[in-house]
């Protein structure tokens, strides 16, 4: 199994001379550089697309409420069409394992792409940097102007208006995530009124700050130090994972060349060491090192390899994904036990997952018996038992349900066999039972409650209970 090194971080100059070092050095910031490629079009198309998810699925109406509210206070967990309860949670965690088992298959297939694609932490790194680029010019120009001693005009300004943006993008990020806890539109009404409840404004501040420290200022730090997903990939990985990779044996020896000349007479490979990939990782490696648990596998560093190749005309892919096994000049094996039993896991997974949400019942019903006494003898001989129906309408509009008994030959029904229960309504449905006892062969029978709507048959619950009576005379 392939394990991803770690990085050797010592500076080159002081192994040559044997001189010790700091391994707790100061994080230096990283001025990541504007580049273009295929690559980052495919970031920047998955980023909108979760962008737009997170942004707009609140303001989508649908029947009279937003589309997905996760309403805490009623318990009520609205997706689209269907609306969940506390006692779902089980399908919560059922898809919790269903999204693990799919990071599995897909790191071992092609590495993390989760992380360089789709990671939130990262989809909102990449925005701050945009902003940071947009405010402050280019990494040439973040650079000398850091480095200037002294506030200028023109620097405060700069920081000022990065800042804000930054702020503005935090409080928005902030806003858009409870506003599915709390209706959007009565959020933003709040928010304008100065109206906000104590968990609101905490929540708000919470996210804002968190998201502005995160995306802003942590950045890599956060993929490099706290993200667990950086420290146990490796034990996924195998020689047929898709990973990006520097192609040492065509690219060294490195070094600088002039134009059109024979560089290979003089024993330079294709690498002009530019450092185009080091200046657009964001997390601030040189994938020349080698495969290191740090790299997020965004493509940054193949999109600027490719342009520099291509304007030096050299042919593409120096640094390129690829697997340890085309590197080695062996052959690939897409299909293999592990990656096929994890793709077998998650299709099962995924099918039972799916009929169970597609033939869920939007009705619950609890029975609870009277625990004051077994069973009661009425004035008319009659053995009687005593209940409470809970019955919980988990759809979105409201229902009549028929109460009916079977399973115990004689017995009678006291109560009110229709009732109507409104969308998300918990109804208590007080009922007793009455039986002669000649029809009681034992002390405990088994009985069985139905409820079933009235509009919508193949909306039904049966319930087992039991119904107890005196011991029989032998």
């Amino acid at each position: 199994m392939s394990q991803i090194p770690v990085k050797d971080v010592t500076p080159k100059s002081k192994k040559a001379q044997g001189e010790s070092y700091d391994l707790y050095a100061k994080r230096e910031h990283i001025y990541v550089k504007h580049y273009t490629g295929i690559f980052k079009k495919f970031r920047q198309i998955s980023s909108f697309i979760m962008l737009l998810m997170f942004f707009g699925f609140s303001w989508i109406p649908w029947d009279g409420r937003q589309a997905v509210l996760f309403d805490l206070p009623n318990r009520q967990f609205h997706v689209f069409g269907m609306t969940f309860w506390p006692q779902d949670f089980m399908l919560l965690s059922w898809l919790l394992i269903i999204l693990a088992f799919a990071l599995f298959f897909f790191t071992v297939f092609a590495g993390r792409l989760w992380c360089g694609y789709a990671c939130p932490q990262f989809v909102w790194t990449w925005i701050y940097i945009w902003i940071e680029n947009f405010a402050e010019g280019d990494r040439n120009a973040r650079m000398k102007m850091d480095k200037q001693k002294g506030w200028t005009a023109t620097k405060i300004r700069k920081k000022a208006v990065k800042h804000t943006l930054w702020v503005l993008f935090s409080v928005a990020s902030a806003i858009a995530f409870v506003g599915y806890f709390t209706p959007i539109k009565e959020l933003l009404n709040n928010i304008a009124t100065w109206n906000l409840g104590p968990w609101e404004t905490w929540w708000l501040g919470f996210l804002a700050v968190a998201t502005y420290g995160n995306a802003g200022w942590l950045r890599e730090q956060v993929c490099i130090y706290m993200c667990p997903y950086a420290r146990f990939q490796s034990v996924m990985f195998d020689q047929d994972t898709l990973i990006i990779s520097y192609d040492e044996k065509r690219g060294e020896n490195r070094g600088k060349r002039k134009k059109n000349a024979d560089y290979k007479a003089q024993g330079l490979g294709d690498c002009i060491d530019c450092n185009a990939c080091v200046h657009v990782c964001p997390v601030g490696i040189d994938i020349r090192d080698g495969l290191q648990y740090e790299c997020v596998a965004c493509g940054a560093c193949v999109d600027a390899c490719d342009d520099m190749m291509e304007r030096v005309g050299y042919d593409k892919g120096l640094v390129r994904y690829t697997t340890e096994h085309q590197l080695e000049g062996n052959k690939t094996h897409i299909l293999r036990p592990r990656l096929v039993g994890y793709f077998a896991v998650l299709c099962a997974m995924f099918i039972a997952f799916g009929y169970t949400l597609l033939s869920r019942v939007p009705l619950e019903v609890d029975i609870l018996r009277d625990r004051g006494q077994l069973f009661v003898e009425t004035s008319s001989g009659k053995i009687e038992n005593v209940y409470t129906l809970k019955i919980a309408n988990k759809e979105q509009v409201d229902h009549k349900y028929q109460v009916s008994i079977v399973g115990l030959e004689g017995i009678e029904y006291l109560g009110d066999e229709v009732v109507t229960v409104k969308s998300g309504e918990l109804l208590d449905l007080p009922i007793r039972l009455n039986i002669e006892p000649k029809y009681l062969s034992k002390s405990n029978n088994t009985i069985h409650f139905k409820v079933q709507a009235v509009d919508t048959p193949s909306i039904l619950v049966e319930e087992e209970n039991r119904f107890i009576g005196p011991a029989p005379k032998r």
